[in-house]
């Protein structure tokens, strides 16, 4: 009997330790998997020490996420509109790094972190769409890891991250809905972009690239949206959409543009076909705005009704297909 009663002691004392082993190991992956204390104040930010680098000595634990956000603008936005330097570019890619180290989903950021985030991004609106809209582009693929520094091209250094990082990252950035107006008036400037250059006697992959493009893009967002008012009562839902909308069409998600004409045309159709809808059907407009503004442009061009349907069909699947990435 006393050596089975130390048979057994022997037994539980090896569980216990090796339950305390797991924990702790629990414990180191969890904290190598999410970097750092999900409610750490501004996210942990300041604390990082990539972040404090890239972005500058204003950096610093205990400070204030208001002052956090200026710095982040400050370190990242070109003095003039979409230029940036290589350290402007890899300030605002290490600050998404550090928002997003691994798998993480569910980022909730700091409510004063949602504008001054906005507002850096929509500084790279090529960039941004070319990630969402995911045009192919090697150098967005081969870019986006963490080491992979801002590469330099036409004149500006651009700025490449993870689908899932700048996903998770805009999804939380449109919890303000302010901030998601402005992202969303910035893929329309850049989808008008791409489709006003495009030659008239363009076919294959030169006229259809470039809608399908912006579809996904577009389509991202609308998943973005869903996401963002997943849970929430309906009048939380309605006041959301309610003030992206008004936020679209008031101007204020409108920044200086030196759009040439054909695109500042396409820009302004998109923004009157919203306007004209009703009140209770413009949020469902919103949805279709890819299909929208490809269908203006096909008009304006006179293209053969085939191929415009056939286009259309495409845009629509394509924006579909984003979507159902996205929609929770």
């Amino acid at each position: 009997m006393p050596q089975e009663t130390t048979h057994r002691a022997t037994h539980v004392k090896a569980l216990f330790v090796l339950g305390v082993c797991l924990a702790l190991l629990g414990g180191i992956g969890a904290w190598l998997l999410f970097g750092r204390d999900a409610n750490a104040p501004c996210n942990g930010l300041p604390e990082d020490e990539r972040v404090r680098k890239s972005v500058g000595s204003a950096v610093h634990p205990g400070m204030s996420c208001e002052a956090l956000g200026e710095a982040i603008v400050k370190a990242s936005v070109g003095d003039s509109p979409g230029r940036h330097t290589e350290a402007q570019a890899q300030a605002l890619k290490d600050v998404l790094l550090a928002l997003h180290p691994g798998e993480s989903k569910g980022l909730t950021l700091d409510p004063a972190l949602r504008a001054p985030l906005a507002t850096a991004l929509a500084d790279y609106a090529p960039d941004l769409h070319a990630m969402l809209g995911g045009n192919g582009s090697i150098e967005y693929v081969t870019q986006a890891a963490p080491h992979v520094p801002p590469w330099e091209s036409g004149g500006t250094h651009h700025l490449a991250v993870f689908t899932n990082t700048l996903r998770d990252v805009l999804r939380a950035v449109a919890q303000d809905p302010h901030g998601y107006a402005l992202l969303r008036m910035t893929e329309t400037r850049s989808a008008a972009q791409r489709l006003a250059p495009v030659p008239v006697d363009a076919t294959g992959y030169a006229l259809t690239v470039p809608p399908t493009e912006i579809a996904r893009a577009l389509g991202t967002l609308d998943g973005i949206a869903d996401a963002v008012t997943h849970g929430k009562d309906e009048g939380q839902t309605r006041a959301w959409r309610t003030a992206v909308l008004d936020t679209l069409l008031n101007g204020q998600a409108s920044p200086e543009s030196d759009q040439d004409p054909r695109t500042a045309h396409l820009t302004a159709a998109w923004l009157q076909t919203l306007k004209n809808a009703s009140e209770e059907e413009r949020f469902d407009r919103l949805r279709t705005q890819g299909v929208d503004m490809v269908r203006t442009w096909a008009q304006e061009r006179k293209m053969d009704e085939q191929t415009r349907q056939r286009l259309l069909t495409e845009v629509e699947s394509s924006a579909l297909s984003a979507y159902r990435e996205i929609k929770p």
